[in-house]
């Protein structure tokens, strides 16, 4: 097999591909500084007469597979295999694996550190002593910028995946209470508590938004959730911004209805005006979606792209969990 290899991928991680699968051709789409596209990415696998492909954010589209019938697999190294044409492949037959939890680690710990430095209000702090304001004797800055701790908080996940899970298993040791709302999973730990939606809102000191994009889910958290939080609570977004409708969270906000926002994603990127409202807003702690990057996750990708590769065509796993299109082409063999 000869697998063409666009995403990032460590030394290591290729050679154990070469010693189970044959050839890789290494043509991440860093050394251009964007994604491959269409016509890039159809030129490339016409080239190198490659069988598979493993990519990250190449535009796999249904023109681009409906060309190479013959791969043998699609790799994405995404939690979310979003830009590939899955139900394509899938009508082809072709396999697509993607890598769940790759960014688990990083965006927990980002979390963390935005979580403290809003109730800490580290960043005003910051801003009050480079600008000189420091005077003799004052104890302005010690009353100014009190803030409050994580410890004896009360932190709420909506939806309670990979990435929920760590950061759960992080902050319940400062300590934290853990309570999580997913109608998929049941955790067996004692320290997590499973509730209600409308509970996670209502008793949460900090809510935070761990959904994927479904119909189900776009615009899901609304004026009746956010009604719900306490005023003094923290919304934290690290997930996809259409699950919530910003115009109702940007409301609450101005309106002190609460204490304020972390957010990583936005509807619109780049920004549109009402997302910079939000951005620009005092008592949001806003980052340019970059909770999840890390050197690290990349490393994550590939471990975790081929403990699938090797458990799947090595070990006759047909039912590993990174195999996104699995019912689909099960049903296609019956």
């Amino acid at each position: 097999m000869k697998i063409l290899i666009t995403a990032p991928y460590h030394d290591k991680a290729q050679q154990v591909l070469k010693e189970h699968f044959g050839e890789v051709i290494y043509k991440p789409w860093k050394l251009q500084e964007r994604a491959y596209n269409e016509a890039e990415l159809s030129a490339l696998l016409r080239e190198t007469g490659a069988d598979a492909l493993i990519t990250e954010h190449d535009h796999v589209t249904p023109a681009v597979i409906t060309a190479f019938p013959g791969l043998q697999f699609i790799g994405v190294c995404r939690g979310t295999p979003s830009n590939v044409a899955v139900a394509t492949a899938t009508s082809l037959g072709i396999p697509v694996f993607n890598t769940p939890a790759r960014n688990a680690q990083a965006v927990a710990e980002m979390f963390i550190a935005n979580l403290i430095t809003l109730m800490r209000n580290t960043l005003a702090g910051i801003a009050w002593l480079k600008g000189g304001h420091w005077e003799a004797g004052a104890h302005t800055s010690y009353l100014q910028f009190k803030g409050n701790e994580i410890a004896g908080k009360t932190i709420g996940m909506v939806g309670f995946g990979a990435v929920g899970q760590t950061i759960a298993n992080l902050v319940k040791h400062f300590p934290a209470q853990i309570l999580y709302y997913d109608p998929f999973y049941t955790s067996d730990d004692p320290d997590y508590q499973k509730v209600s939606l409308e509970d996670v809102f209502r008793l949460s000191d900090v809510v935070s938004i761990h959904l994927p994009v479904t119909p189900e889910t776009e615009g899901m958290i609304g004026a009746e959730l956010i009604g719900l939080m306490k005023k003094d609570a923290i919304f934290v977004n690290t997930a996809r911004a259409v699950v919530v409708q910003r115009e109702v969270l940007l409301a609450a906000i101005e309106s002190h209805a609460i204490r304020g926002a972390i957010l990583d994603v936005f509807d619109h990127e780049p920004p549109d005006a009402l997302d910079y409202r939000l951005i620009h807003h005092q008592n949001v702690l806003a980052t340019p979606h970059i909770a999840g990057a890390t050197f690290e996750v990349e490393d994550h990708h590939a471990d975790i792209m081929n403990k699938a590769l090797l458990g799947f065509y090595k070990e006759g796993n047909r039912n590993v969990r990174q195999l996104v299109n699995r019912g689909e082409l099960s049903a296609k063999t019956h």
